[in-house]
């Protein structure tokens, strides 16, 4: 098979969309966890727990682990160190789970952490044109809404006998 089933040529990994795509979020996130460690003493994982603790604060681990796409044993061991650290409290819920929230010093850290991000994605964003800003958005939207169907249809034909 010399073709695709669009009727172009087979290509490369190194022109993948998924590889690209994969490659530019490897170094985006290498070059954002070399500064948080080095600015904020926190790892991307603990970076995005806080983020997204920030974000929502009525999440229980379940949840948090689910939104950072981490599973539940890496976000608990990420939350463990947010907790022995003074950043996030946990707080009791129903049954056996718990709330997790920032503390005093978490908010503290989040606030340097959030303008730092939002600085890197200004720097980032002000490669492109505004144009292409534009267009990159819609792309990705796109792309992202597609690869969950894809996802799910993958899923499906793996629970099929």
């Amino acid at each position: 098979m010399t073709e695709r089933p669009d009727g172009h040529e087979l290509v490369p990994i190194s022109q993948l969309l998924s590889y690209r795509l994969s490659r530019t979020s490897a170094a985006l996130s290498r070059s954002a966890a070399l500064r948080y460690r080095r600015e904020f003493d926190v790892s991307l994982g603990e970076w995005r727990a806080i983020a997204l603790i920030a974000a929502d604060p009525t999440l229980t681990l379940n949840r948090l682990a689910r939104r950072a796409g981490l599973d539940k044993a890496q976000m608990s061991r990420v939350v463990a160190k947010l907790v022995e650290r003074g950043l996030v409290n946990r707080t009791a819920a129903s049954g056996r789970t718990s709330r997790l929230a920032l503390t005093e010093d978490g908010l503290t850290v989040y606030r340097g952490l959030i303008v730092a991000a939002n600085e890197r994605d200004a720097a980032f964003l002000g490669l492109l044109t505004s144009t292409e800003a534009e267009i990159l958005e819609r792309a990705l939207d796109k792309l992202a809404d597609a690869a969950l169907v894809v996802e799910q249809e993958e899923r499906e034909r793996d629970t099929k006998p």
